[in-house]
């Protein structure tokens, strides 16, 4: 067999460099979203009632609303990973039992229509915030953001388009782009990404409380990008790093619980009028590092 000359050489490592970066751009919808199927709903608490948001566009969002006894509640709207169909975390018993809780799957997750992209989230969750407002049952002046891994960048640009009074990002991260650097250090992933959730200028203006949580072991999203997030953010920041959990484990332990229901018992305890207390920022054991 005669060996490739030096051109045919130039030409093979032109089409595996230039063939790489096209199929990372055209897959990339499937590489940052795995929308999963409602499989069931025995799961879910009996409290648990569905809700259905419709989206800008006509989209139809579908999730699950459990209130308590008490109402006007205090609401937790929640946005999940990218592999996460949200009843399970609704389910939860965990959740403190005088806040409200909202899980709605994103659009092709679950039983909501279309598919994801990052603006059609971000308008989702705006959406999705103006109908929880407008009921009787939640109090609009107590509404808490949390999000996990992808989630979290939806939740920040929630956070800097509407008023919230606080904000859970457990395994945050800054951008997508700076993500992907992380992993894929030789493709040109500026140039990639159309879904870059580059949250980062948003977070330089948020002075609501923000509570981080991060796994000791993660290495989907290292603390690193954490920790950028963490340190660009505008108002007052708590830190926890839960020990012995990956990316996926994180939320296991009642470490993970114990600090979400700290921060929201926090947020219970403002004066109605919505003012944040101010939180003091710990290094994950507890001890006092300062305020901002």
């Amino acid at each position: 067999m005669a060996m490739p000359k030096p051109m045919e050489w130039l030409l093979i490592a032109a089409a595996v460099l230039l063939g790489v970066p096209a199929a990372a751009w055209v897959a990339q919808d499937r590489l940052i979203f795995y929308p999963q199927p409602l499989l069931a709903t025995a799961h879910l608490p009996p409290d648990a009632r569905p809700l259905e948001v419709v989206a800008a566009d006509g989209t139809r969002l579908h999730g699950w609303m459990r209130v308590p006894a008490r109402t006007p509640a205090p609401v937790v709207i929640y946005f999940g990973g990218n592999a996460e169909e949200v009843s399970w975390t609704l389910a939860d018993r965990r959740w403190p039992a005088e806040w409200a809780v909202v899980a709605v799957n994103y659009r092709g997750y679950g039983r909501s229509e279309g598919r994801p992209s990052e603006s059609a989230l971000v308008a989702d969750a705006m959406a999705i915030h103006d109908a929880l407002v407008a009921r009787p049952d939640a109090d609009p002046r107590r509404i808490v953001v949390f999000g996990r891994s992808l989630g979290t960048g939806v939740a920040v640009r929630l956070a800097a388009a509407r008023p919230l009074s606080g904000a859970i990002l457990a395994s945050p991260f800054d951008s997508l782009v700076e993500l992907g650097r992380t992993h894929f250090p030789l493709l040109p992933v500026a140039w990639l990404l159309r879904h870059r959730f580059d949250v980062l200028a948003a977070a330089r203006t948020l002075d609501i409380p923000l509570l981080a949580i991060v796994a000791s072991d993660d290495t989907i999203i290292p603390q690193q990008r954490s920790r950028v997030l963490y340190e660009a953010w505008a108002g007052p920041r708590q830190w926890l790093s839960v020990e012995g959990t990956d990316h996926n484990t994180l939320s296991v332990p009642a470490t993970f619980w114990s600090a979400v229901g700290r921060f929201l018992g926090e947020r219970s305890a403002e004066p109605a009028a919505g003012a944040p207390a101010p939180a003091v920022v710990t290094d994950g054991s507890g001890s006092a590092t300062g305020r901002r």
